[in-house]
């Protein structure tokens, strides 16, 4: 199933960071775990990808608002395995991230705001993409960057084999993820869904793949959805694959 390069546009894959720590010191599960993350690092989209997407964003007194969203896959020349994505508002308010992800190196995150610019790094990234609930880091995977990493089971679910991830940070900001809890399909690498939990072990936000279709053979995501389980906020990212 080509689910990876879809998941891909969505959220991409951060390169893992170094610890200090050896795998003498880590349970089996550790090890696979970072092993996992790892390779879902390195991982690269096979093909070049442009489409549109619309956010669709209701906020805890139940308004929607609607934000056509643009966003490319490309591959870099000018470095080995590396490649770029933009993801780019075409509303009033044009907000334009992109995010430069290569193997074995921390991700590069570029905003720019109605014309600002800024480059994010660490916890910066734990704010808003155009006003969702989807943080630019959530876009980055940040938390593969995790040095923990541990995996809990491995089960059925959906009828695909599926491996259940364990991701914490050790310094989380105060208004970021302490732990990730992210099922991970084991044929495509696509991730499926991923529970985050904040700095006091509350749930925070959930993230999950709602709707598959059929495209030219090939599975691909058509709809994925973040809800912000403390706020009440819910934010859908459709995806146009007629396009």
């Amino acid at each position: 199933m080509k689910i990876f390069s879809i998941i891909a546009s969505v959220i991409l894959l951060a390169a893992i960071g170094a610890t200090a720590e050896t795998t003498n010191t880590l349970s089996k599960a550790e090890i696979e775990g970072r092993e996992l993350a790892q390779q879902l690092c390195n991982a690269r989209p096979s093909e070049n990808i442009t489409n549109s997407a619309v956010l669709k964003i209701r906020d805890a007194k139940k308004h929607w608002q609607e934000i056509p969203v643009r966003f490319q896959i490309a591959m870099v020349d000018a470095e080995p395995s590396s490649w770029e994505a933009c993801y780019e508002t075409t509303g009033t308010n044009h907000v334009q991230l992109t995010i430069s992800r290569a193997a074995n190196r921390p991700n590069r995150y570029r905003l720019l705001t109605n014309g600002e610019p800024a480059g994010l790094r660490g916890s910066e990234t734990d704010v808003p993409f155009a006003g969702s609930d989807f943080w630019i880091g959530d876009f980055g995977l940040e938390f593969f960057s995790w040095p923990g990493q541990k995996i809990l089971k491995k089960e059925f679910h959906d009828n695909c084999a599926s491996i259940v991830l364990e991701s914490k940070n050790p310094h989380p900001s105060t208004n970021g993820y302490s732990r990730v809890v992210s099922r991970i399909e084991e044929e495509s690498g696509g991730v499926m869904e991923a529970k985050t939990y904040d700095t006091t072990g509350r749930l925070l936000k959930d993230f999950y793949v709602k709707s598959l279709k059929k495209v030219n053979g090939h599975w691909q995501v058509e709809l994925v959805i973040m809800d912000n389980v403390q706020t009440g906020s819910r934010t859908r990212l459709e995806f146009d694959l007629k396009k």
